[in-house]
């Protein structure tokens, strides 16, 4: 049955038309970053804890899993609600589906710490952004072929909906530190508008960044639900969130009936040993406190992705905030966090200043440090701001492990053989 929340300006693919199977688009989409070789990476990529570490901890590819599932449980749910969804006309839970686990390609190794080390090494360069990196990956990198076809021509609706922010860098005020596409990627951009002239409201602050399709609503809420609840698990599984230190921090917060109510389940989980079952079960509560609404807006009339928009219950918002809260001040700000925040900065900040020196800053001898592929990358790009993008994109998809053995192998003069040199 042909499903009617979408039409053909939503299934058109940037880069040229694909060919067509027995899938339709949106699956094309999916599978194709299932099968990405930065989709496999994201499994050796931090999400909290540095991965490797221990097998239970969430890393980049289980989390991204997890969001795709509560992402399609979304969508499931939404469906059984009845008007305006019906049974053909609902939004495609393939396509939310490929959103979710394709929103953390672009995340560089060492999680948040690593994000924030390239933003500030690109800082004059023109920034780095994980969500931008993303879109980057999808349209420049991804199945990318000796034809000269770049990315992998997904879908409009796809990258649509990995547009968590649709800001430029350089439509700030002053330079961002996050929440930006890159300047180069307004292509991108018009092509989801389909060169639409943006209204005046949503150029005002960062309203423009607040306007997402509604399967980047959900997407967008599916992490959040993954996070703030899944982040205190692993938290509790490490030792980093204990009952004591919990209660020493509640002892400092405001706490209204509602806080105090997550609090004293979360206590009880931990004493009881219950806490995945009971966590598990928040997760359902946080699907379900999801619905539709409709709304007006310059794109509601070319699609029905932003005809609607998702409206989340403001009691399971304020849950999730809750739990974020408490896992940054006492899990992310701990000195443990702080300490691989320390190691990502100074082994990127070397492995950039070394990069930088032998490819950019030119002498008469030339150390090649690189795979050859990525020197004729840098070689190739012909201004320093392009240079730079070439040595991001090189760093940011190194996972956390490849990271550590380059910056040993080129620093530690007592690690490294010709046996290892891979």
């Amino acid at each position: 049955m042909e499903n009617r929340f979408y039409n053909a300006f939503d299934a058109a693919s940037f880069g040229g038309r694909r060919t067509s199977d027995y899938r339709n688009p949106f699956q094309i989409d999916r599978d194709r970053i299932i099968h990405a070789h930065a989709f496999r990476k994201l499994q050796s990529k931090t999400q909290v804890f540095l991965s490797g570490e221990y097998d239970f901890y969430r890393t980049r590819l289980t989390h991204s899993i997890e969001v795709s599932q509560i992402g399609r449980s979304i969508c499931h749910f939404l469906r059984t609600r009845g008007g305006p969804l019906k049974a053909d006309f609902y939004i495609d839970s393939d396509l939310v589906e490929a959103v979710c686990l394709a929103h953390d390609l672009g995340h560089p190794p060492f999680g948040h710490s690593g994000e924030r080390t390239l933003q500030e090494l690109m800082m004059k360069w023109g920034g780095f952004e994980g969500n931008a990196q993303t879109l980057h990956l999808l349209t420049e990198t991804i199945f990318q072929n000796e034809s000269g076809v770049r990315g992998m021509r997904p879908t409009r609706a796809l990258l649509d909906g990995v547009l968590k922010y649709k800001l430029l860098f350089g439509e700030w005020a002053r330079p961002p530190q996050n929440h930006f596409l890159y300047d180069a990627q307004r292509v991108y951009r018009d092509f989801v508008f389909d060169g639409a002239a943006i209204p005046r409201p949503l150029r005002q602050g960062e309203a423009l960044n607040q306007f997402k399709s509604i399967e980047c609503q959900i997407m967008d809420w599916a992490d959040d639900a993954a996070y703030s609840l899944n982040d205190i698990v692993d938290g509790v599984k490490a030792g980093f969130l204990t009952v004591e230190k919990i209660e020493d921090w509640a002892h400092d917060q405001t706490i209204g009936p509602a806080e105090q109510g997550h609090l004293d389940r979360l206590l009880q989980a931990i004493r009881t040993d219950r806490l995945e079952g009971v966590f598990g079960a928040r997760i359902g509560g946080f699907i379900q406190a999801c619905r539709l609404r409709e709304r007006e807006n310059f794109m509601a009339a070319k699609t029905n992705r932003y005809r609607y928009e998702l409206v989340v219950d403001e009691v399971a918002q304020r849950e999730a905030l809750f739990f974020k809260q408490m896992a940054n001040d006492i899990i992310f700000e701990s000195p443990q966090l702080q300490q691989l925040e320390h190691k990502a900065r100074r082994v990127l900040f070397d492995l950039w200043d070394a990069i930088w020196r032998n490819y950019v800053e030119k002498g008469p001898r030339v150390i090649n440090i690189l795979p050859p592929q990525v020197g004729r990358l840098i070689d190739s790009a012909k201004t320093r701001p392009a240079k730079a993008r070439r040595i991001c994109d090189y760093l940011s998809g190194l996972t956390d492990g490849t990271a550590v053995r380059i910056y040993r192998r080129l620093f530690d003069p007592e690690f490294g053989s010709f046996r290892d040199l891979s």
